[in-house]
């Protein structure tokens, strides 16, 4: 069966990640001492005790999730697994799926990811950005919403991540707005998300010309198979190209639902999350119920995918 590999984002780190897939893998440990090197800090150790609130602070978050990817990703190869048609990722898994394409060199994406962090978080003063799910209207509703509770401040639609999911970012007062717009529009559920950076929105926009700059200074190559960016949903093989979507995807939205149609369109009849959690899967029973996806966390879930897959 034909499959695409996708790599989840900030969201599915939790303190014990990947613990139960580490104690018969070596590959999970080693990958995250690469990368603890590359950064001077103990990204395992982060990642298995916490203390929580530096685990979710965005700079360590996205290090520790690109290494927690990358680690699945070996071993799945490790193990013979088959080879996708294409992988993608959902925002910061943009960059584990380029990685392990091959376009980008592990030790330079953990220093990106971590400077991604920092500069989304100074782009926006600490406590004047925010982000809310919108639960249960058409995305139009929610563009329109957000477009009517702006003013003149930013409020917009960054994560098209299911039909009936919509993530908004923006100015913490019209987010606000927007949120009491929504439920009086007969929202499901309109609710902040615990998160201080206001991503995909124009306000990282400082962040993203600062990312152009570092990506500028990086080596990228072609990839081994198609990356499919979340922005342009295109799949780009010259490295300029994979520069400007990198930069673009900082403040323009993740269209992941189109992002699966075009994984589909592709040729992946299912599809392998690589990473802690299973937020892509469920993302994927409400986007395209006729495909298939495996969540690979621990030894039961990689035996699980890999028997699924066999032959």
């Amino acid at each position: 069966m034909s499959f695409a590999i996708v790599f989840p984002g900030q969201g599915a780190q939790s303190v014990g990640m990947l613990a139960g897939l580490a104690e018969g893998s070596p590959e999970v440990e080693q990958t995250f001492r690469e990368a603890s090197e590359v950064l001077d800090a103990d990204l395992w150790q982060l990642s298995q005790s916490g203390p929580e609130e530096q685990l979710n602070r965005t700079e360590w978050t996205q290090p520790a999730l690109l290494a927690a990817g990358i680690a699945v990703w070996r071993i799945w190869a490790s193990r013979k697994g088959p080879e996708p048609v294409a992988l993608a990722g959902h925002s910061l898994g943009e960059y584990t799926a380029l990685v392990a394409a091959g376009a980008l060199d592990f030790a330079d994406a953990v220093r990106l990811v971590h400077f991604r962090g920092q500069v989304m978080q100074e782009a926006v003063p600490e406590g004047e950005g925010a982000m809310a799910a919108i639960l249960g209207l058409e995305d139009e509703q929610v563009i329109a919403l957000c477009r009517d509770a702006a003013g003149d401040q930013v409020v917009e639609a960054v994560n098209f991540n299911s039909p009936g999911q919509v993530v908004i970012a923006g100015h913490r007062e019209a987010i606000d707005r927007a949120i009491e717009a929504a439920s009086e529009a007969g929202a499901k559920r309109a609710m902040p998300l615990p998160v201080s950076v206001p991503s995909h929105c124009r306000l990282m926009e400082p962040a993203a010309r600062r990312m152009g700059e570092a990506l500028r200074e990086t080596e990228i190559r072609e990839p081994q198979w198609p990356v499919i960016h979340n922005c342009d949903l295109g799949a780009h093989a010259a490295p300029d190209a994979i520069r400007d979507a990198l930069v673009a995807q900082l403040h323009n939205p993740v269209r992941w639902v189109e992002t699966i149609g075009v994984l589909r369109e592709r040729g992946a009849e299912s599809l392998v999350e690589c990473g802690p959690g299973k937020v892509l899967t469920g993302l994927n029973r409400r986007i395209e119920r006729r495909m298939p996806a495996h969540p690979v966390q621990d030894e039961a879930s990689l035996e699980k995918a890999l028997g699924a897959l066999a032959g």
